[in-house]
C-alpha cells in the first residue's frame, strides 16, 4: 500500500520540528514554485532553497516573486567564476551577495535562493560582513576625510567620475558614490559639513534623478584589505604555505593594498576561522531543496578536488587545500538535520512516510499554429471543455505582449480581465485573466473542497518556446542596410539626401499645424536658405549622406534639374555595374565546387564539446556556413564579428566538417603571434580526434618547417595553419578544401591576388572584426556572402572609450583604475626609438606597476619571452607598439591606452580595442590625442565615430562609417569613388540593388522610372509622436524610421509591442501613425501612389505602372456611380460617411478588395 498523500500546491503539507522531513513528487513545471512559494508563506521564519545549479535558480526566483507576492525573495548568486580561478566575480554579484548578507538578520519571513555550489563555499565571518556597513541620513554631519578614510578601508575606489559598484568621488561640496547592494549611485549635496540633499544619479549621463532619505553603504569585497586585513593576510601566510612570499605576485600586491584577481579563494588568510551560510540562518528555518542535491554536491567536490590538484604546484601561486574553503558533505548534511526540511522530485517521490504527491495536470498542446484556419482551434477546444468552476489565468512576459495576446484572445470572443498579479487572481471570481509573469510553463490545479479548478496558461504554451528567443534575436538583427540607411546618427546639419530633391541639410523636427491637423516634419535646408518640410510618414524617401567630402557636400538648389542629371548620370555608370555583378554571380553560380558530406553524429559530438552556449547570430552563422561547404557551389563567406564574439567557433566548425570530408584545411594569418595562438586552440579543441594539425610559423627551425611541409604534401596534415608564408608557390597541399583567412584586413594586394586563384576551386571563409570598405562593399552588393555575429556572449560587457588629451593624471587614473582590482595593462605607444622613455615614465607615475615592453625589432625569442611573462602576470603593464593588434587573449588585461590615437585607422583602432575586455570585467578603452594640437578632420570623425560606437558588436558598424569617412572606390572598376560622392553612399547601393534587380528579371534598368516608394497616405487626422510621449528626438526619428521602413503588419506588432514596453500605452496619434502605416503596406504593391481620405469623401491616385485592371476600375464607377467618379485617367474619387480614422480604413480596404477582384468572374 502507497505511503503517499495527495496535497494541492496551494496548501503544501509542511514538516514541523528539526529533523523531520517531507518528500514533495511530480513538481516539475510551475507548481514547483507555487509550492514552494506557499510553503514559505505559511511557514513562519526564513525559507532556504537549495538549486542543483544557477539556472535553476534564477528561474525559481523570477517565479517565486511571482506566486509569493508580498514575501521578499533574496538570491545569494554563484561567484560565476571556476574554483581556484585566476579572476574574480564580476561587481555585480559581489554587490548583490552583500546586499543578500545585509539583509538576511532584518527578514522575519522570506525566502532565500542558493545553488548547491555557492552553499558548499564557506564565506567570511558573519560579524565581519555585518558589521562593516555604513549610514548616511539626511540632516547628517560628515566629517569628508574621514568618511574618505572609511571608504577607503572598506575597499572603495576614488575615482574623477563614478561608473561602477565600489567606487565614490570627491568635487568640492558634492561626494558621489555607487554604494554595494544597490541599484543605482548616489549623489550626496553638503553644505558646509551637513548633508543637505541625497540624489540618486545615473552613471551614464551623470545627471541626478530622485530624492532620498538615507543610504547604506556596504564593504565593497567580502575580504579587507585595510591595514589589519593586510597584516593578517602576512602573518597567515606562513601558517598554510611553506614557499617564499616574496615570488607570489599575489602577496606583494596585498601587502600594497591593490586586490589581485582570484583572491577570493584566500579568504582564510584574512581571517583564518571562515563561517558558512548555515551560521547567518535563524533557528526557525524551513530547507526546501532539489533531490538530486547529493549528486550536484558530489560532482563539485570532485571538481574542486581536480583543479586542486592541476594547480597546487604552482610556487608563484600556492592554493589554499579545500577543507579550509568548502564545507564537506558531512558537515552539509549534519547541517541539514539542525531544519525541518522537504526534498522535490520532478518524478514520483520514493515510497516512504512523508511523501506527498502533488495534484496537478499538465495542459497538452494548446500552441497557436498560425497556418490553419483557425489558428487557435487547440485553445479553443481545450477551453470549450471547461466547466463553470474553472478559472483561466493567461501569463505573459510583458506589458507590450500582454496587449498581443490579448488581441489574439478576442479572435474567439474570450475577454480577460487585466489582473496586477496572482494574489489579486486567487482572490477575484472572474473566468478569465491576464497578467505579466515570467513563467515558463502553466499547469492545472485541480478543484478540492469547494475551491475552482485554477489554469494557468503561460505565453510559451500559446507561442511555443519561440517568444523569448525570437524577441533576443529580433534585436541582434543588425543587416547591413539598417545600420548604413539608420538616422540614429543625424545631427543637425547633417547632410542628408532626398530621393527627389537631392542633397539638403537637416535642421531638426518641427510640428506644424496644416487644414487643422497636427503632423511633425523634418525640416531640411537646400541652396540658397530653401527650406523643405517633409512629413515623418514619407521618411523612407531620406537616407543619411554617406560620402568623404571635407567640410561636407554641395547643397542643391531646389527646382533645378541639376539633381536629376547627377541621379541619372549615376544611374548609368549604376546599370554597368550591375551587369558585371550579374556576370560574377553567373560565373560563381556555374563554378561547381567540392561537396562536402553534412554534418553527422560526429559533428553533434564535435559541437556539443563548446563549453558555452551559441550567440543567435553565431548559430545563424554557423548554419550559413554549413549550407555553404554541403551545397555544389564554392564558399566565399565573409563573417564579420567583433574581436571575441565567437568567430573562431564558427572557423573550428567548419574545419571539422571539412576534415571528415577528408580535405585539407588552411588557415592564413597575418602574424606569427596568432599563428601560434590558433594552433594551441585548434590542437585543444581536436585533442580528442583523430586530427593533425600543424603551424608555420618563425618560432620553428627549418627542420621542424620541412617536416610539417612533408606532411602537408603526402596529406598526413588536416590542419595547417601559417602566415603568408602559406600562399608561397612552393607549397604543395595534397587536396586543399578549405582556406580560412583570419583579419582579412591585414594582408597586402599581391597575398590576396593569389587568394583570389585558389578562389574557383576551394571553399573561403574570411573572419575578420572590421572589414575593409572595399570588402564590405562587395558583401553588401552580395559578391560575397556576408553573415555578421552582432550578439555578445552573455556576461561581455562593453568597452568603455574615451577621448582624451594627452595629461599624466588621466594616464595615472586609468594606470591605477586597472591595477587596483588585480588586471593588467597594454599602453600603446607606436614609435619603437622612443618606447624606452614611454615606459620609464609610466614606472616613475605609478611605482606600484611593473612594466614590460615588446616591439617588432626585437628577436622572435626575446618577444615570445615578454607575451608569456605578461600571460602569466609576471608584469601588469606592457609598453608596446601595434605588434599587439593581433595577439594572445589576455582575459585579465582589461585596460586600453593608446597614444596618438589620431594617426590610427578605425577599423585598427576597432581592432585595438577589442584586445581588452575578453573577460566579463567591465573594460576601458582611453584613446590620447596630443594636447594643444589640431587634429585633422578625418582623424576626428574616426575619434568620433568610436568613442560614440561603444556597444558590443560595433565592428561592423564601423566599417560602414569607414565605408563613408574613406569613400568606397566603385565596386569592380578602377573609378574611385566619384559618382558615389555625388548622390549620397546610401542611395547609391539602393540604385545598384534595384538596377541588379530589374537586370535580373529581364528588365533594362531604366533611369526615368523613379525608385519605389510606397504610397503617400493622409488620412486627416493626427498621427505622429507626440514629444510628451517620447520627448528624445533621435529616438522619435528612429522610430519614424522604423515605422516607415515595417515590410508587413507583423514587423509593425512587433514595433507596437516594443513602444508599449520601453515607453507605455500608446497615444491616440502614434496609433494613427501605425493605422496610416498598415494602409500604406495595402496600398504600395498595388501600384496606388497616393490616397487622401476625410470624413466625407477621399480619393485614390494611381502610379503610372499600375496593378490594377482598368476594366475592373469602370465596372465600379458604372456600377456605383453616385459613390465613385473617375477624375482625369489617374484619380477615383469616392463619397462615403467616414467619419472616425477606423471607417475610413475599413472603406479603403472594402474598395481595394473590390479593385482586385476578377472583371470577367
Amino acid at each position: 500500500m502507497s505511503k503517499q498523500s495527495i496535497s494541492s500546491p496551494l496548501q503544501p503539507s509542511l514538516p514541523s520540528k528539526a529533523g523531520d522531513r517531507r518528500f514533495w513528487g511530480e513538481l516539475n513545471n510551475s507548481n514547483q514554485a507555487l509550492a514552494i512559494a506557499n510553503a514559505a508563506q505559511q511557514h513562519p521564519g526564513l525559507t532556504l532553497v537549495i538549486t542543483k545549479d544557477t539556472v535553476t535558480a534564477q528561474r525559481l526566483e523570477e517565479e517565486m516573486a511571482f506566486f509569493a507576492e508580498g514575501l521578499p525573495v533574496l538570491h545569494l548568486p554563484d561567484w560565476e567564476i571556476l574554483p581556484y580561478d585566476t579572476f574574480s566575480p564580476h561587481q555585480d554579484i559581489i554587490s548583490q551577495r552583500l546586499y543578500t548578507f545585509s539583509q538576511l538578520p532584518l527578514i522575519e519571513r522570506g525566502l532565500l535562493i542558493v545553488p548547491i555550489s555557492t552553499l558548499l563555499h564557506k564565506t567570511a565571518p558573519k560579524e565581519f560582513l555585518q558589521a562593516n556597513s555604513l549610514i548616511i541620513d539626511m540632516g547628517q554631519t560628515l566629517n569628508v576625510e574621514t568618511l574618505r578614510k572609511q571608504l577607503e578601508s572598506a575597499g572603495y575606489s576614488c575615482v574623477d567620475n563614478v561608473y561602477e559598484h565600489g567606487e565614490f568621488a570627491l568635487r568640492g561640496a558634492i561626494f558621489d558614490i555607487f554604494p554595494m547592494g544597490e541599484s543605482q549611485p548616489f549623489r550626496i549635496e553638503l553644505f558646509d559639513d551637513e548633508v543637505e540633499t541625497l540624489r540618486t544619479f545615473d552613471p551614464e549621463t551623470q545627471r541626478t534623478a530622485d530624492k532620498i532619505e538615507q543610504i547604506r553603504v556596504l564593504p565593497a569585497n567580502e575580504y579587507p584589505l585595510h591595514k589589519e586585513g593586510q597584516r593578517n593576510f602576512r602573518q597567515n601566510w606562513y601558517e598554510f604555505f611553506d614557499t617564499d612570499p616574496k615570488l607570489s605576485s599575489l602577496y606583494t600586491d596585498v601587502s600594497q593594498g591593490i586586490a589581485p584577481a582570484g583572491i577570493e579563494y584566500y579568504l582564510p588568510l584574512f581571517f583564518g576561522q571562515l563561517s558558512n551560510l548555515f551560521d547567518f540562518l535563524p533557528d526557525n528555518c524551513l530547507i526546501i531543496h532539489d533531490g538530486d542535491i547529493e549528486t550536484a554536491a558530489k560532482h563539485f567536490r570532485d571538481d574542486v578536488q581536480i583543479r586542486y590538484e592541476d594547480r597546487r604546484h604552482d610556487i608563484r601561486r600556492p592554493l589554499v587545500a579545500p577543507q579550509h574553503l568548502f564545507i564537506n558533505p558531512e558537515e552539509l548534511f549534519s547541517a541539514f538535520n539542525q531544519f525541518p526540511r522537504i526534498q522535490w522530485y520532478s518524478e514520483n517521490a520514493p515510497e516512504r512516510s512523508g511523501s506527498v504527491h502533488f495534484s496537478t495536470a499538465d495542459i497538452g498542446d494548446i500552441s497557436i499554429n498560425a497556418q490553419a484556419e483557425e489558428p487557435l482551434s487547440l485553445l479553443k477546444a481545450f477551453l470549450a471543455k471547461k466547466n463553470d468552476h474553472t478559472r483561466v489565468l493567461f501569463c505573459t512576459e510583458s506589458a507590450g505582449r500582454r496587449e498581443a495576446v490579448r488581441e489574439l484572445l478576442n479572435r474567439i470572443n474570450i475577454r480577460p480581465k487585466e489582473l496586477s498579479g496572482w494574489s489579486e487572481f486567487l482572490a477575484d471570481t472572474h473566468p478569465t485573466a491576464i497578467t505579466i509573469a515570467p513563467l515558463d510553463k502553466g499547469l492545472v490545479i485541480a478543484a478540492e473542497s469547494g475551491n475552482d479548478e485554477l489554469i494557468i496558461i503561460s505565453e510559451n504554451q500559446l507561442f511555443g518556446q519561440r517568444i523569448m528567443q525570437r524577441r533576443r534575436r529580433t534585436k541582434s538583427k543588425s543587416q547591413a542596410e539598417n545600420i548604413i540607411r539608420d538616422l540614429t546618427e543625424l545631427k543637425e546639419g547633417s547632410p542628408v539626401v532626398h530621393l527627389d530633391h537631392g542633397i539638403g541639410r537637416y535642421l531638426g523636427l518641427k510640428t506644424l499645424e496644416i487644414d487643422n491637423q497636427i503632423n511633425e516634419f523634418l525640416m531640411l535646408e537646400y541652396a540658397g536658405e530653401s527650406k523643405l518640410y517633409v512629413p515623418v510618414s514619407s521618411l523612407h524617401l531620406i537616407s543619411r549622406y554617406g560620402g568623404d567630402s571635407e567640410g561636407g557636400p554641395a547643397l542643391n538648389k531646389l527646382g533645378t534639374e541639376k539633381w536629376a542629371t547627377a541621379k541619372r548620370k549615376a544611374q548609368e555608370k549604376i546599370r554597368d555595374t550591375a551587369a558585371e555583378l550579374l556576370d560574377i554571380y553567373a560565373r560563381r553560380e556555374a563554378r561547381v565546387g567540392f561537396k562536402f558530406e553534412k554534418p553527422d553524429i560526429d559533428y553533434q559530438r564535435f559541437s556539443a564539446a563548446f563549453p558555452f552556449e551559441e550567440t543567435p547570430d553565431q548559430q545563424t552563422a554557423i548554419e550559413a556556413v554549413i549550407a555553404d561547404m554541403t551545397s555544389r557551389k564554392p564558399m566565399d563567406r565573409l563573417v564579420c564579428g567583433d574581436v571575441g564574439f565567437g568567430k573562431t567557433e564558427v572557423a573550428m566548425r567548419a574545419a571539422f566538417i571539412a576534415v571528415q570530408s577528408g580535405k585539407q584545411v588552411a588557415i592564413l594569418v597575418p602574424t606569427t603571434l596568432l599563428a601560434q595562438q590558433h594552433y594551441e586552440n585548434f590542437k585543444d579543441r581536436f585533442a580528442d580526434w583523430p586530427v593533425q594539425v600543424e603551424v608555420l610559423s618563425r618560432f620553428k627551425s627549418a627542420k621542424e618547417t620541412q617536416a610539417a611541409l612533408d606532411k602537408m604534401r603526402d596529406g598526413k596534415a588536416d590542419i595547417v595553419i601559417g602566415t603568408h608564408k602559406l600562399l608561397q608557390k612552393d607549397i604543395v597541399f595534397h587536396e586543399l578544401g578549405l582556406l580560412m583567412i583570419d583579419e582579412e584586413h591585414r594582408f597586402g594586394v599581391q597575398q590576396k591576388e593569389r587568394i583570389k586563384a585558389l578562389r574557383s576551386e576551394v571553399d573561403i571563409l574570411t573572419l575578420t572584426a572590421t572589414p575593409i570598405p572595399r570588402t564590405l562593399n562587395m558583401a553588401m552588393a552580395s559578391v560575397r556572402d556576408l553573415s555578421i555575429i552582432a550578439t555578445p556572449p552573455s556576461k561581455r560587457l562593453s568597452v568603455k572609450t574615451f577621448v582624451r588629451q594627452y595629461d599624466k593624471p588621466t594616464v595615472k587614473e586609468a594606470l591605477l583604475r586597472e591595477l587596483l582590482r588585480g588586471g593588467q595593462v597594454y599602453y600603446l605607444h607606436n614609435e619603437v626609438k622612443s618606447i624606452e622613455k614611454a615606459a620609464r615614465e609610466i614606472s616613475e607615475l605609478v611605482p606600484e606597476a611593473r612594466v614590460g615592453i615588446a616591439h617588432g625589432q626585437m628577436t622572435e625569442r626575446e618577444l615570445e619571452s615578454v607575451m608569456k611573462d605578461f600571460y602569466h602576470k609576471r608584469f601588469n603593464v606592457l609598453v608596446s607598439t601595434t605588434i599587439i593588434e593581433t595577439g594572445i587573449d589576455i582575459p585579465s588585461a582589461n585596460t586600453m591606452i593608446i597614444d596618438r590615437a589620431d594617426k590610427f585607422g578605425l577599423a585598427q583602432l576597432h581592432q585595438l580595442r577589442g584586445r581588452v575586455g575578453r573577460s566579463h570585467h567591465q573594460a576601458y578603452a582611453y584613446l590620447l590625442t596630443p594636447d594643444g594640437k589640431k587634429l585633422s578632420k578625418d582623424a576626428e570623425k574616426r575619434l568620433d565615430a568610436i568613442q560614440s560606437s561603444q556597444d558590443l558588436g560595433a565592428g561592423f558598424m564601423l566599417a560602414s562609417h569607414d565605408l563613408e569617412i574613406r569613400g568606397a572606390g566603385e565596386l569592380l572598376g578602377e573609378e574611385q569613388s566619384g559618382h558615389i560622392q555625388g548622390i549620397g553612399f546610401s542611395l547609391y547601393m539602393e540604385m545598384l540593388e534595384q538596377a541588379v534587380k530589374s537586370i535580373q528579371s529581364g528588365k533594362n534598368p531604366n533611369a526615368e522610372i523613379p525608385l519605389l516608394h510606397g504610397a503617400e497616405v493622409n488620412l486627416q487626422a493626427p498621427a505622429l509622436i507626440p514629444d510628451d510621449y517620447l520627448p528624445d528626438v533621435n529616438s522619435r526619428l528612429t522610430l519614424y524610421k522604423r515605422i516607415s521602413n515595417a515590410k508587413n503588419d507583423n514587423e509593425l506588432k512587433e514595433l507596437q509591442v516594443e513602444m508599449i514596453d520601453r515607453f507605455g500605452l500608446l497615444p491616440e496619434q502614434v496609433k494613427n501613425l501605425f493605422k496610416v502605416t498598415s494602409v500604406k503596406l495595402l496600398l504600395t504593391p498595388l501600384g496606388i501612389q497616393k490616397l487622401d481620405a476625410g470624413p466625407e469623401s477621399g480619393r485614390i491616385e494611381f502610379a503610372r505602372e499600375t496593378n490594377i485592371d482598368p476594366f475592373r476600375l469602370i465596372q465600379i464607377v458604372q456600377t456605383r456611380p453616385a459613390t465613385y467618379k473617375l477624375e482625369g485617367g489617374q484619380t477615383l474619387k469616392f463619397s462615403e460617411n467616414m467619419a472616425t480614422i477606423d471607417q475610413r480604413i475599413a472603406v479603403i480596404e472594402r474598395l481595394l478588395i473590390d479593385l482586385q477582384k476578377d472583371p470577367n468572374a
